[in-house]
């Protein structure tokens, strides 16, 4: 659910990308949590991209494998926080490295904190 700022995922806790919710005040901070994925290209979408850069467009193959891996990471850091009995993560980021050629991490933090209202 978006309400123009805040993300409140499915999983009943607060997503953001910034330091605090509005009406909201930090109470507990559990620390740093993560979530990553290690994705390999895909022959076929290899394929399908090479002949897509000839004549340009969208490359849908990588950017189905894109959000794909982003909901994965997204999903371990939320798991990783409720665990810890948050209800929030502040300041989320994401970040990619290359593992190899032809795979990379894609990678979700933030700081797990518990909120209550003002």
């Amino acid at each position: 659910m978006w309400d123009g700022f805040t993300f409140v995922s499915p999983f009943l806790m607060f997503i953001v990308n910034t330091e605090f919710v509005p009406g909201k005040r930090v109470v507990r901070v559990f620390g740093l949590v993560q979530g990553s994925t290690v994705r390999a290209k895909h022959l076929g979408r290899d394929i399908a991209a090479g002949l897509k850069n000839l004549v340009g467009g969208e490359l849908k193959g990588y950017t189905e494998l894109l959000n794909e891996s982003r909901s994965e990471s997204l999903r371990r850091m939320i798991d990783q926080a409720k665990r810890m009995g948050a209800n929030a993560i502040l300041n989320v980021r994401f970040g990619t490295s290359t593992i190899t050629a032809g795979a990379s991490e894609l990678l979700c933090y933030g700081t797990a904190v518990m909120l209550e209202d003002e």
